[in-house]
């Protein structure tokens, strides 16, 4: 037997004795836990990173490249094309700052173009170079790094297929980390030519003409206001209201009035029934019968977990109606020594929510102190063009009754920097417990938004007053200097 299994025997049965002998496993190798890990992204390959630090033996499993779909098809790739359209939009409003083109001395209107496949080039080179990166540090602290696909036999035991054949990895812990893909239409398959999902639309050389978006969700959003800063006409569908229908109400209309002002064609409470391709672009046919055209549609109606067809089952492992992986706060899932993390979980489909989930698992399996995931704590970053941001309890949580708080919104319109920098659009909301001023929440909607609602992060976190936040320098001028102030309006006089 080996380290850490006990013979357990089975009265009544055929064995030489009288019974029969099982052997159990009751505790991993506290000299070197095995942990094994389905799955390269954020939730794996920072567990893998936090184990192999504490003397784990970690294999890691990966069948794409190290980061997964967050670094090769979807969260490094976006952002970066997305910073390209933020690049072009600042360009084009150069004009109102006083920046002027001239050609041999005399005025003349330049024409900006969006080279795509130099974009694309450029976004699939800096996610490999990520990719690489990430395998890099992970070989430095002597992780095992296997390229297969792998399925569960049991809740410790993971069949791995590879190029070279099967191999059978035994681990005491094992954390599933399989992400998930686009979600798509029976009646709008994407080609990968006109009709695409989030994962396919790097590989266009030419900027879509009229870009048709299906879904106005999170990445329906940033994908319409990317291509619209990058000169494409954008028709946006939704099916809800609004756009960003799960978003702060005030940020979503910021976001609606930006789309309008900026030639972005909003259909609401519109339902794409069928996507079909033409000869020379796409028909989109909505559900009162009315049809849209274009020469290219993103569809992006959400997404699937990698869960089938991987041993969860034998494994004991349950899942929601959903197909998401069930897991409590500290990543475990219904079978002992299996946890999971990141979008397989159907938690938050963040990657600092899937790192987070697995570093808890790995340091709850290690018996190192651990807290578990606090869902309220997660700041979170929408972006577009201009960014939203939030922390903590939301408006409508307020609205409901279900807490009660102070409210401060505070315009950027009235922010010294943001005048300078000719930013006309967004807004600092901080909300404070009723009574006690604790700061419970918050939304920032502007330019580096994701940078600056870690201030506002902290203090949720830290359960900081608003009196701790005002009192703090900041730098005048800055945008920064806005959360101050909101806090400074929230302050009581006892």
């Amino acid at each position: 037997m080996g380290a850490g299994a006990v013979r357990v025997r089975i009265l009544g049965g055929a064995g030489p004795d009288g019974g029969q002998w099982l052997i159990v496993t009751t505790h991993p190798d506290f000299s070197s836990p095995r942990i094994a890990i389905l799955g390269g992204g954020p939730g794996g390959y920072e567990a893998a990173m936090v184990a192999a630090s504490a003397g784990a033996k970690v294999t890691i499993i990966e069948r794409a490249g190290l980061g997964g779909s967050a670094v090769l098809t979807d969260v490094v790739p976006s952002k970066t094309l997305i910073a390209t359209a933020d690049l072009m939009t600042r360009v084009g409003e150069a004009g109102e700052l006083g920046v002027k083109f001239d050609l041999d001395g005399g005025d003349c209107t330049p024409t900006m173009r969006a080279d795509l496949k130099h974009i694309n080039d450029r976004l699939l080179r800096l996610a490999r170079q990520q990719s690489a990166d990430i395998q890099k540090g992970l070989e430095n602290q002597d992780v095992r790094i296997m390229l297969g696909s792998g399925r569960m036999l049991d809740n410790h035991t993971i069949e791995v297929l590879t190029a070279d054949g099967a191999e059978i990895i035994e681990a005491d812990a094992i954390l599933l980390a399989v992400g998930a893909h686009p979600r798509e239409l029976p009646t709008a398959r994407p080609d990968g030519v006109r009709i695409l999902n989030w994962a396919q639309i790097y590989n266009m050389d030419e900027l879509p003409e009229d870009l048709i978006v299906v879904g106005s969700g999170v990445t329906g959003a940033e994908f319409a206001s990317a291509y619209n800063g990058l000169g494409s006409k954008v028709t946006l569908i939704s099916s809800r209201d609004r756009v960003l229908p799960g978003s702060d109400t005030d940020a979503a209309e910021v976001l609606e009035g930006v789309f309008e002002r900026r030639g972005v064609k909003v259909l609401s409470r519109a339902r794409a029934e069928t996507v079909e391709r033409t000869a020379d672009g796409v028909i989109v046919t909505l559900g009162d019968g009315s049809q849209v055209t274009g020469s290219h549609c993103l569809v992006a109606v959400g997404s699937i977990p990698n869960t089938a067809g991987i041993g969860l089952e034998e494994a004991g492992v349950a899942l929601t109606e959903s197909g998401h992986i069930k897991v409590d706060g500290v990543s475990r899932t219904t079978a002992p020594n299996i946890y999971a993390a990141g979008d397989c979980t159907g938690v938050l489909a963040l990657a600092s929510v899937a790192a987070m989930q697995g570093r808890i698992a790995i340091a709850h399996f290690l018996g190192d102190s651990v807290t578990p995931l606090k869902l309220h704590q997660v700041a979170s970053n929408i972006f577009t063009s201009p960014e939203i941001a939030n922390v903590g309890v939301s408006e409508a949580e307020i609205e409901s009754g279900k807490y009660q708080a102070d409210v401060v919104k505070l315009s950027l319109r009235s922010n010294a920097r943001a005048k300078m920098r000719n930013h006309r659009d967004g807004f600092i909301k901080i909300f404070a417990r009723k009574g006690s001023g604790t700061v419970i929440g918050g939304v920032v909607v502007g330019p580096n938004a994701s940078e600056l609602i870690f201030a506002i992060s902290l203090a949720v976190t830290q359960k900081l007053h608003v009196d701790d936040v005002a009192s703090t320098f900041t730098v005048y001028p800055s945008l920064s200097g806005s959360i101050s102030e909101a806090a400074r309006r929230l302050h009581v006089h006892m």
